[in-house]
């Protein structure tokens, strides 16, 4: 396959683009959940399957475009295209419903399902650009993922009490993230995919390496997606027990900075994993997000200075080592299954963080918010041992030019 004519750079800017417009549809409706619940009554469990619903869905569009190795077979360009459109129409059409309706979820699982065709497609469009600085190109993607999934709290800060905004805005994202994706040009480290073999599939978990790579990343994602979708209640809830109905910034405003400042954390991440090491990387940002899970309930009720020093702190640390998990993916397994291989990373992944944001409203209310998120932290800490044992293991000079 021919490189674009607008060169790495320039297919590396318009990829960007589209995955920071694109992802904006993952946390739409979560985004729009407090406006929602000033105008109809929603429950603690709707709330959160308007969330877990997108995950459910990535998890089963994953599931099958690993199975069927679909980004490694067919042109990534078009896979990219197809899901972001059908994204931009599941999600606008939630915008026609009443947010109540037992169809909204549906639509959010579909949406899910489109998903699957973005976020691992975009990392694998990333590594045929990598020229020994693999961590940063899929860390630029990873940060273009935190951006896209912030924006919608950005529009609900602005959007008053019209639940419809945040959805409409993330529609429109992906609208453009079809339109321009054809743009996108693939770079030389294109990888001619082997004939599907079942054992493929399971060579995630036959590898030691792979296995490792991929528990790590378990650990990292069952904290990530629960902290994104309930740092806005925790932000809401603290913000009101302290200053009431006039809190000085938006809580929304306040979860976009949280939220929106893991895409310093993923571009700091891939800058260091390239240079000193992608196992050093993942296993201090986990320990760093992993106490703030256990400190972040301190500042409930505490002022919004205190809230958000803590709340960037974990914004960053949550995700700077995410990309890592990917890069380290590509690197220990064979070229031309890398798609697939990603594909089924995030496909478990995802799975496991249905379990964890339905265990938030349980957890807040047999703990209360000062606990709840500690929750969480098992997760980061079991990741920093699966990382370290990776680090031992002779395959890891294969990591970031031997950095491990």
């Amino acid at each position: 396959m021919r490189e674009s004519r607008l060169g790495r750079t320039g297919s590396l800017a318009i990829l960007l683009l589209c995955q920071v417009a694109a992802m904006a549809c993952w946390f739409a409706s979560n985004a729009s959940i407090a406006a929602i619940k000033a105008q109809h009554p929603l429950s603690p469990f709707f709330a959160a399957l308007l969330t877990s619903s997108v995950q459910a869905g990535f998890v089963v569009g994953a599931f099958f475009s690993a199975l069927l190795a679909l980004p490694d077979r067919i042109d990534k360009r078009r896979l990219f295209r197809l899901s972001a459109l059908v994204a931009a129409l599941c999600t606008g059409a939630a915008a026609l419903l009443p947010p109540t309706s037992p169809v909204a979820p549906a639509l959010r699982f579909a949406t899910g399902i489109s998903l699957a065709g973005v976020y691992p497609v975009g990392m694998a469009m990333a590594a045929t650009w990598a020229r020994g600085d693999l961590g940063l190109l899929i860390g630029l993607l990873v940060g273009a993922l935190t951006l896209g999934s912030a924006s919608p709290h950005l529009a609900a800060a602005f959007g008053g009490l019209d639940w419809r905004a945040p959805i409409l805005f993330a529609s429109a994202g992906a609208l453009i993230a079809a339109a321009l994706a054809g743009f996108i040009g693939l770079g030389p480290n294109v990888a001619r995919a082997p004939e599907f073999r079942w054992s493929n599939v399971m060579l995630g978990w036959r590898s030691q390496p792979l296995r490792l790579a991929n528990f790590g990343y378990f650990g990292h994602m069952w904290e990530l997606y629960a902290m994104w979708a309930w740092i806005g209640a925790f932000v809401a809830a603290s913000f009101r027990a302290r200053y009431g109905d006039a809190p000085p910034l938006p809580p929304a405003l306040a979860t976009f900075f949280i939220v929106a400042s893991g895409a310093f954390g993923a571009l700091l991440g891939g800058f260091f994993a390239d240079r000193v090491g992608r196992t050093l990387v993942t296993s201090l940002s986990m320990a760093v997000s992993g106490l703030c899970c256990l400190l972040i309930g301190f500042t409930f009720g505490g002022s919004a200075a205190a809230v958000l020093a803590v709340g960037f702190v974990w914004g960053v640390s949550v995700i700077a080592d995410s990309a890592q998990f990917s890069a380290s993916t590509v690197e220990l397994c064979e070229p031309g299954l890398r798609g697939a291989m990603l594909t089924a990373q995030t496909c478990f992944g995802f799975l496991l963080t249905l379990a964890s944001i339905h265990l938030m409203p349980d957890a807040v209310a047999a703990l209360g918010w000062r606990y709840a998120f500690a929750t969480l932290a098992i997760g980061p800490f079991l990741g920093v041992w699966a990382m370290l044992a990776l680090r031992a293991r002779p395959e890891a000079e294969a990591m970031a030019g031997g950095r491990r």
